[in-house]
């Protein structure tokens, strides 16, 4: 049987042999996250260069400070600090009186200058924590520290037009504020590490610090894996993993992961403290590099920048401006408005969707909330989705069709249709139903024929009622809500349906 890299056995097919399960039924694993997080600012960490660099020609969004010149004298971006600052207030950290910078060292060559301005010892906030939802349950993990630093350029690998591989820089993005968000070594699975890198990234939104999108590397997450037998303490060998671009990704590479790292232990071989990349197209992780240490950086203070002295009322005024946290929404949602917790997870994941939530119940305050969030999370989702961006609803006409279908006076069917209008044209929901004349068919009686005309029309779908077939009665509640053009109470006709055909079994239309 074949063998990956440094030892972990694989099917010919290559994944590992055991199971997650399997492995963590010997083994528990220690998982620490680190995250990095571009900040939402107009300007770089150190310098006036503009941040909005995507999709600007390379090279163009640069100054001899961010491209490390001799003679360059960096100065602090204020807004960069507070982000960070906001963000310890949010996960309950620790900010000290004073702080200070220190440059990384370390040559590669995305670093124009050689070494990184960071924090080492003396971060902007310290000891904070985060509690998300998992499969078990609430989790709290213990964030060590949230810390600024420059980010590096970004390198370009291609190949010219003489086909030779080659790999460029581009210097826009170097020295683009960037916040270090480190756990303490908590997690246990996989699916709690997905979980925290999810309610982070939507911590980082609710309070504006980030924009966090990774698909375009604005929220980058690595996670440090190591197994140890079960019932012993100290830590095994750890892995850092990386090139996780999206939250899937980090769950099923850090659960590979454990995998393979199992099947070594299990073969007597010793794992190596490495750097691993993350290949979502071979579904396994590969090695990068041998692990550095933060010896090998050789931090030092920066000289070229003076300590940063954190005032009282700086951090009172930070900590004031914090807006209602998600935990703090979806318990909210809960306990005040009744909703399910699915309901408020759904909602608060979603800042606009929220946002509508939140407006139309001000703009009808009568409006009981678990039919808005159906309808937010339900039909305006389909419909923003559908245009793969915003769309324009107004609160007020949105709690009007709610309200409409609500009262019984337009069917569902129909209040989608006037929401859809709605959307396009920006008409009001009344002006709509009174233009195509909507009512919804409530009254039994009228119902009656219809149904029974349905029910002589679809002989087949009776006979498959008579034979047990019971999923035979959507079949027919749609044929009548189609034939009453939507207009028909949905549930009124599915009684109806029901009621006739076991009033008259012998009956066949």
């Amino acid at each position: 049987m074949p063998h990956y890299g440094d030892g972990a056995t694989l099917r010919p097919d290559g994944p590992p042999v055991m199971t997650t399960d399997a492995a963590l039924e010997r083994y528990e694993a220690v998982i620490g996250i680190e995250v990095h997080s571009q900040l939402r600012t107009a300007s770089k960490m150190f310098c006036g260069c503009s941040t909005d660099y995507d999709g600007a020609p390379p090279n163009t969004r640069v100054c001899p400070v961010c491209l490390g010149l001799p003679g360059a004298l960096p100065t602090i971006n204020r807004q960069a600090v507070e982000h960070v600052l906001t963000t310890g207030a949010a996960i309950e950290a620790s900010a000290p009186a004073a702080t200070r910078w220190d440059r990384k060292n370390y040559f590669y060559p995305d670093l124009p200058k050689g070494y990184q301005i960071s924090q080492y010892d003396l971060p902007l906030a310290s000891l904070g924590r985060l509690t998300f939802d998992t499969s078990d349950g609430p989790f709290t993990v213990t964030i060590t520290r949230a810390h600024l630093e420059e980010d590096t350029a970004k390198l370009v690998h291609a190949t010219d037009a003489d086909g030779r591989k080659v790999s460029l820089v581009d210097f826009n993005r170097s020295g683009a504020p960037l916040m270090e968000i480190v756990t303490e070594p908590d997690i246990r699975t996989a699916e709690q590490a997905r979980r925290y890198a999810e309610e982070l990234q939507l911590l980082l939104r609710s309070i504006g610090a980030s924009d966090a999108d990774m698909e375009r590397g604005q929220l980058r997450v690595e996670a440090n894996v190591s197994l140890r037998p079960r019932g012993t303490e100290p830590f095994g060998i750890r892995v850092e993993v990386k090139n996780m671009n999206s939250f899937r990704a980090v769950e099923r590479a850090i659960a590979f992961e454990i995998e393979r790292q199992a099947a070594i232990l299990d073969a007597g071989e010793a794992l190596v403290q490495e750097t691993r990349g993350w290949s979502e197209e071979r579904g396994e992780t590969y090695r990068m590099r041998v692990k550095e240490t933060s010896d090998d950086y050789r931090y030092f203070p920066e000289p070229d920048l003076p300590p940063l002295h954190l005032d009282d009322a700086w951090l009172r005024d930070v900590r004031a401006s914090l807006p209602e946290l998600p935990a703090a929404r979806r318990a909210r949602y809960r306990d005040a408005l009744g909703l399910s917790a699915y309901d408020a997870a759904v909602l608060v994941a979603d800042p606009e969707a929220a946002a509508l939530f939140e407006a139309t119940l001000a703009a009808a305050p009568s409006l009981e909330a678990k039919p808005v969030a159906n309808w937010v999370s339900g039909e305006y989702l389909r419909l923003r989705n559908a245009a793969e961006g915003p769309v324009a609803v107004e609160p007020t006409e949105f709690a009007a069709i709610v309200a409409a279908v609500v009262a019984g006076s337009i069917s569902r069917a129909q209040g989608r249709e006037v929401l859809e209008r709605h959307v396009l044209s920006g008409e009001t929901a009344v002006a709509i139903i009174e233009a195509r004349g909507f009512r919804q068919i409530s009254d039994s009686g009228l119902l009656a024929g219809a149904v029974d005309e349905v029910l002589a029309a679809n002989p087949g779908a009776v006979a498959d009622y008579r034979a047990g077939k019971a999923q035979a009665v959507g079949f027919l509640v749609g044929q009548v809500m189609k034939a009453t053009r939507g207009q028909a109470n949905a549930a009124l006709v599915g009684a109806v349906v029901q009621e006739r055909l076991e009033a008259d079994p012998t009956k066949e239309g």
